[in-house]
């Protein structure tokens, strides 16, 4: 992991030129430390984050256009533009594009742990239980599936 750097991400772009598929959604990452990870994350219509936990980070999620639907620690939840989604480390989360329209978000998650490692590592990968499998060597914790939030 880099140390933070005085330096603008700028608009449509990652650091050094990257993106990652995640499942059909675009994450560009767009900014990285130990201390915390940030990426802005596109997600199409009826694209999701199964349930899932991060035992030793927090994650955030900052809407920029469209809605999200949750499910918070069994909480069904819906997040719209200019709202801001908070889920403390070991707290289980999935999100959800149910709305017919793109969503988009600025994510980012303190501190850093082995996301950015995971990303690389799943980016391109069609196989969501291979995906499962793997994240769990990164310290995310995948959870039974659900019905998707509504």
């Amino acid at each position: 992991m880099r140390n933070e750097t005085p330096a603008i991400t700028r608009a449509h772009t990652g650091i050094d030129g990257v993106s990652w598929n995640i499942l059909g959604q675009v994450y560009v990452p767009k900014q990285m430390s130990e201390d915390s990870f940030s990426w802005h994350a596109t997600f199409p219509v009826e694209t999701f984050v199964p349930p899932h936990v991060h035992p030793h980070q927090d994650e955030y999620i900052f809407v920029l256009a469209g809605r999200i639907d949750l499910i918070l620690d069994g909480s069904r939840q819906t997040a719209g533009a200019g709202d801001l989604v908070r889920m403390p480390r070991g707290i289980p989360h999935a999100f959800y594009n149910n709305s017919g329209a793109p969503a988009t978000a600025l994510f980012w998650a303190a501190p850093s742990g082995k996301l950015v490692e995971l990303y690389q590592r799943i980016h391109n990968m069609s196989n969501p239980a291979e995906v499962v499998r793997t994240a769990r060597e990164y310290d995310v914790v995948f959870l039974p599936p659900v019905s998707a939030a509504a």
